[in-house]
This record gives C-alpha cells, sequence and structure tokens, in this order.
C-alpha cells in the first residue's frame, strides 16, 4: 500500500474529529453562545448537510483540475475553517465557519477517494479504502474523545484549535508525499462523468449505503441518553463506550479491508445482517448495563466492517467516473448520517424512548438487506454495470490505451478510475 494512502488516511483523522467531535461540546458551546442546545445543535446538522450538497459540487468544481493541488487547496480550506471556528465570535460566524469545513470535507474526501483509488490496482480498493476509512475509526477513537476532553478542561475553542493543528500535519504530509497524478490526454467530460447516474446499480449503491449508515446512527447517535437514562450508567462512563465503539469501528475496519476485495457482497450480506441483530439486541436488551456495553463495540465492529465493501461497490459499477464516484459515496454516507438521527429524534418525540432508536435503526439496516439482495440478483442477470457504465468505460480503456506505458501488455486491465485518473501505477493482477 503506498504511503500517500496513509497520509489520506492521517488527513482523514483531522476531517473525521472535526466532524463528530461537536457531540461532546454542544452544552458549552451553547452556554458561550447564549443558545439553546438545539440549536447548537444545528451546527452538527450543517456540516452532515454541507458533506451531502459539497460532495458533488466540489468534485464537479474540481473535475478538470490536478488531483494534488486540488487536495492541498481543499485541506487548507478546511484548516482555516477550524481556526474561524475557535475564533468565532457569535453563533452565526460559528456556523458559516461550519458550513465551509463541511464543503471542504466533503470535496477532500470525494477527491482523495479518487486519488487513493488510482494509486492501487484494482483488487486493493477495498484495502486502500480501509485505510481511509481508518483515519475515521481512530477519529473516533482518539479524536472525539480527546475534543470532549479539550472542551471540558480548557473550553470548546481548544477542540477546534487542536483540530486546526492536526490539518496543518495533514497539509505537510500532503505537499511532500502526495504524487502528482497527470490528467488523462482526454480531460475528464461532466456529462461522461453524470451518465454514471444512468446505471440503476449506482442508485442501489446510494441507497444501500444511504441505509446501512443511516440505521447504526439511528442510534448511535443518542446512545449517550441510552446509557444513562435507560442502562442507568454514570455519565462518566459515556466518553469510554463510545471510544468502545471506535476501537470497534477500527477492528471492522481492519477486517472489512482485507476480505472485501475478494468477498464483496459476502462482505455487505453479513456485515449488514450482524448490525441488524445487534441493533435488535440493543433495543431487547437496553436495561442491561453488561448487554449495551459489548453491543457498542460490536455495532462499530459490524458497521465499519461493511464500510471499506460500500466504498469499493461504488468505485465497481461507477469507476468509469472516479470522482463523482467517491463524491457520490461521500453523499450517500452523509445522507444516512443525517437521516438516521432523523428518524430516531422522530421516534423519540412520539414519545417510543430512547430504546426504540434501536428499533428504527433496525428498520433501516433491513431495506438496506433487501436493496443489496436486488443488486446481486441484477449482477448475477448480467445487468451488474449498464449499458452506460459499459460505454463509459470502454472510452475511458481507450484513452488508457494510448497514455499506457511500456511493459503493460493489457491496459484495459487496469482500474477504471486509474484510466480515468491518468494515474501509471502498477499492473493490477486479477485472476
Amino acid at each position: 500500500m503506498p504511503l500517500a494512502v496513509y497520509i489520506l488516511g492521517l488527513s482523514v483523522f483531522a476531517l473525521g474529529t472535526s466532524e463528530f467531535m461537536l457531540s461532546g461540546l454542544l452544552p458549552p458551546i451553547a452556554d458561550d453562545m447564549n443558545v439553546s442546545i438545539p440549536q447548537a445543535g444545528l451546527l452538527i446538522s450543517a456540516f452532515a448537510i454541507g458533506m451531502v450538497v459539497g460532495a458533488p459540487l466540489l468534485a464537479v468544481a474540481t473535475l478538470r483540475l490536478p488531483r494534488r493541488t486540488t487536495l492541498i487547496a481543499l485541506i487548507s480550506v478546511f484548516g482555516l475553517g477550524q481556526v474561524a471556528g475557535a475564533l468565532a465570535p457569535t453563533y452565526e460566524v460559528l456556523f458559516a465557519s461550519r458550513v465551509v469545513s463541511a464543503l471542504a470535507c466533503a470535496g477532500f474526501w470525494a477527491v482523495g477517494a479518487a486519488v487513493a483509488i488510482a494509486m492501487v490496482p484494482v483488487n486493493q480498493r477495498a484495502r486502500a479504502m480501509a485505510v481511509m476509512i481508518g483515519g475515521l475509526s481512530i477519529a473516533n477513537v482518539l479524536g472525539v474523545p480527546m475534543g470532549a476532553f479539550l472542551g471540558e478542561h480548557l473550553g470548546w475553542r481548544s477542540a477546534f484549535w487542536a483540530v486546526g493543528v492536526a490539518s496543518a500535519v495533514a497539509l505537510v504530509g500532503v505537499v511532500t508525499r502526495i504524487p502528482h497524478i497527470p490528467l488523462p490526454e482526454r480531460k475528464p467530460q461532466l456529462r461522461q462523468e453524470l451518465a454514471i447516474y444512468r446505471d440503476r446499480q449506482v442508485w442501489l449503491a446510494i441507497v444501500i449505503t444511504a441505509l446501512a449508515a443511516g440505521g447504526v446512527f439511528c442510534a448511535f447517535s443518542y446512545l449517550a441518553p441510552l446509557l444513562t437514562d435507560v442502562a442507568g450508567l454514570d455519565s462518566g462512563w459515556v466518553p469510554w463506550i463510545l471510544g468502545l465503539f471506535g476501537v470497534g469501528a477500527l477492528i471492522g475496519t481492519t477486517i472489512g479491508g482485507r476480505v472485501a476485495d475478494a468477498h464483496l457482497f459476502g462482505v455487505l450480506l453479513s456485515g449488514i445482517t450482524a448490525s441488524t441483530v445487534f441493533l435488535a439486541a440493543l433495543a431487547l436488551f437496553a436495561s442491561s448495563q453488561v448487554a449495551v456495553v459489548a453491543l457498542a463495540f460490536l455495532l462499530g465492529l459490524s458497521a465499519f466492517f461493511t464500510a471499506p465493501a460500500l466504498n469499493a461497490r461504488m468505485f465497481n459499477v461507477a469507476g468509469a467516473a472516479p470522482t463523482l464516484a467517491g463524491a457520490t459515496t461521500t453523499a450517500a454516507f452523509n445522507l444516512g448520517n443525517t437521516s438516521g438521527p432523523w428518524l430516531g429524534g422522530t421516534v423519540i418525540d412520539a414519545d417510543f424512548g430512547f430504546a426504540s432508536t434501536a428499533w428504527a435503526g433496525a428498520a433501516m439496516t433491513v431495506l438496506a438487506l433487501a436493496a443489496v439482495a436486488v443488486s446481486l440478483r441484477l449482477q448475477r442477470g448480467g445487468d451488474g454495470d449498464g449499458v452506460s457504465r459499459s460505454r463509459l468505460i470502454a472510452k475511458s480503456a481507450a484513452g488508457a490505451d494510448r497514455a499506457a506505458r511500456p511493459g503493460r501488455t493489457s491496459p484495459a486491465a487496469g482500474t477504471a478510475a486509474e484510466c480515468a485518473a491518468g494515474a501509471q501505477g502498477p499492473s493490477p493482477t486479477q485472476p
């Protein structure tokens, strides 16, 4: 695995810490900004919505720009967004800084994913994505609890400064370690990239990703009150149990990334099924302290075990448009991160209790399983790629044939992402 992929993972650590750390900083932010906690909570929604909107917009806006330059610009804007948040004199300025940070974060995810895919053979796609997602897992293990710790002892603004420093470190890594990936001889065409949305497998991949992520985060977003109000744990245990979720996420990402390339649908079916079972168990045994602690770990494990396969699936069905594929995956995950907590809040407002969020999440993952079954049936029926995608890949392969370096016997054997990005990586060794 190229060192540059790990640099992207380091960058994602900073992005992920900023995205999720506000869950532990809402009370002090609300007090300092003289707003209610629900108003402070809108800062989280603003970031998620910014990710949904920003991923495709930034992907399209930077389609013809050099990948390395784009990554440098985006991580710089993200870091400045953290500084602006740390210095924000009013709630409105803080809100604006979160939106700007989210847009930069979304763009970096989309372009970074395309770069990571372009630097590895086709049989290492899921593993490369696992490294990037691993940065997000470590953010949940270390970054988010550390942000809560800094917020409690040094004020919430110190957490923003810390992420700003992490962004600066990531910037140095991107500048010094990300190679220059030349654009293909034939510049990417927006109309050609947008053609991937004619493929129903692409839409199925979006639905699966949003439902699988949303189901887990429907319950996870309200895990803290479930732990204290239903299971009866002291609030001091909450950061540790959230960290335990992150440990499970890190282990799941590592295992899933190594297995998904060879058994993609097997990982999707087993991982989402496991999440469904764990969510149902959480709803049934929410009053058991031992059970909820164990299930927090297992949910992190199952959710992030599935994540590399979800990413790789999108690149498989939309590989001829790698930038939009990465952007679409980012948007799909954040659709889940937005819709899941919304559904959880809806059932709580309906007086079904905090444990009901796990039932609602399980309903979402069951729908995700149904979508996986449909996608697999289409794949086995010979409709796994779609006519439009086949045409796109044919064009990409033709462009790669002109740019192929000596010694590559079959340009068509390269990854579609590599062809589209013009990367000159080693030839894949597919069976």
